[in-house]
């Protein structure tokens, strides 16, 4: 952990500790202060923005796992979220199961699924990998839209609101508090896993997968455990996706979701526990500023083909990751590291 000029550790729990300093605790203290009052101040508009973020940052921590940390590409990471979210969604609506325990089994459900599509990762990689990985999507999305008695088909299937025990979450801010508890877990947990020994062996397969396999870490293990758990956090994106939306749709799950969260891992910056945080709220915020500028362009250029003006936050999205890669490759992350270090040692430069 990088600590303030003058700041040494003394011992192997104060190094292993995520919050070291007094500073540390009192800026987590007003973060989630802030994050907890936000309802006060927040119409529902931007809670609902708010409850698709935290959404979609638990699934994209977990492609981060998968990817960032262990680094197995997968472009099908949509396809494990549609997986969690109608297995929750059939098991609350049709077997009565409560939310909670469909939500879990969501997520098992979509790493067991993950896992059957991670096999291939002990002979290919790379671009190959890839390939796996979409055909992984391709399949789960023409299952769902083919098998009409379980899952709908292409109308999809309805869903229930999320509930703890008696109290049922219809609210957007009751969904607000819910999506952000689950998501400081998978932020926490993330965070804590890449620091086991389990994480470590990971980065070591990312970074050089013959001389860990030398070392006695066993790839086929390793490789299918990344993919379990990273899906288990999309399964779980994707039960809340569902049941906040009260629809389990294919039309929720398309590909082109699962290469944004590519791009906002890019751009948040790779195999770091906040660069999934950073890369969801620059994509999500930039949506909403198109959203809100588009019909005030529309008006200033009545020339444009319709729906001309939809297209141009994926435009945005697409040339910032093409910006970051060629001049910030290790994402905004990497920008917050340097101004933390900068604010650190700013007393102390002469």
């Amino acid at each position: 952990m990088d600590l303030p000029a003058g700041t040494r550790n003394h011992n192997y729990a104060e190094d292993m500790s995520i919050f070291r300093t007094k500073t540390h605790w009192f800026l987590l203290i007003v973060l989630l202060v802030v994050l907890f009052t936000a309802p006060l101040w927040f119409g529902n508009y931007w809670l609902s923005v708010a409850n698709l973020i935290g959404i979609t940052i638990i699934s994209v921590t977990g492609l981060n796992i998968l990817t960032g940390y262990c680094g197995q590409l997968s472009i099908g990471h949509a396809g494990f979220m549609a997986v969690g979210a109608y297995t929750s969604v059939v098991l609350t609506t049709r077997f009565n199961l409560p939310f909670l325990a469909g939500l879990i089994c969501g997520g098992i459900m979509a790493g067991i699924v993950g896992m059957i599509f991670g096999i291939p990762s002990l002979r290919v990689k790379g671009f190959y990998l890839a390939i796996s990985t979409i055909a992984a999507q391709a399949i789960i999305i023409w299952v769902i839209r083919g098998w009409t008695d379980v899952t709908g088909g292409y109308a999809g299937l309805e869903a229930g609101p999320a509930s703890i025990g008696n109290l049922i979450l219809k609210s957007q801010t009751a969904e607000f508090f819910l999506i952000l508890t689950i998501t400081i877990i998978a932020i926490f947990a993330a965070k804590n896993l890449v620091r086991t020994r389990v994480g470590r062996a990971f980065v070591a397969i990312r970074d050089n997968d013959l001389a860990a396999e030398v070392m006695g870490i066993n790839l086929f293990r390793y490789k299918l455990t990344a993919f379990f758990i990273g899906c288990f956090f999309a399964g779980v994106a994707g039960a809340l996706l569902a049941h906040t939306n009260r629809l389990a749709s294919p039309e929720y799950f398309a590909f082109t979701n699962s290469v944004l969260y590519i791009g906002m891992m890019i751009i948040g910056g790779l195999g770091t526990t906040i660069g999934p945080i950073f890369g969801v709220i620059f994509f999500q915020l930039l949506n909403v500023l198109v959203t809100k500028l588009s019909p005030a362009l529309q008006s200033a250029f009545p020339h444009l083909p319709g729906g001309f003006t939809s297209g141009i936050a994926p435009t945005l999205f697409g040339l910032a990751i093409i910006l970051f890669l060629i001049f910030e490759p290790r994402g905004l992350a990497h920008r917050w590291q340097l101004f933390k270090s900068s604010y650190r040692l700013w007393p102390f430069s002469y």
